[in-house]
């Protein structure tokens, strides 16, 4: 499972990856670029797996498959724009790949879509 490890404020969790989408995007197009955005990689996009509202905005969660790339080496365009000052006040962000039968004791958001995995 491709997971972003955030360590912020002295906390660590693990996000699925993912973000906002642009205009003129659909949350389909969104995930495909996030994908090569934050790990690096070209992904195959299956169907909607989760979709949650979460401070004011719509997120929706595919199934994928790498079909590209190389995991890790994403270059998160958003945050390079950032100042130095800003990214430190964001946190860390690490792509990991966490085996299913793994999860279970991690602070996984949302923990809905975990336990909707099985984990």
């Amino acid at each position: 499972m491709a997971l972003i490890k955030r360590v912020r404020s002295g906390r660590t969790y693990y996000l699925f990856p993912g973000g906002g989408v642009e205009a003129g995007e659909t949350p389909e197009q969104a995930a495909i670029r996030e994908a090569r955005e934050e790990l690096g990689v070209n992904v195959a996009l299956g169907e909607p797996r989760y979709e949650e509202d979460f401070d004011g905005s719509r997120f929706v969660y595919f199934d994928a498959r790498i079909v590209g790339g190389r995991f890790g080496t994403g270059l998160w365009p958003d945050h390079a724009e950032r100042s130095t000052e800003a990214r430190e006040r964001s946190g860390t962000h690490e792509p990991v790949w966490v085996p299913l039968d793994e999860l279970d004791g991690l602070d996984v958001r949302p923990e809905a879509l975990v336990k909707l995995l099985g984990a």
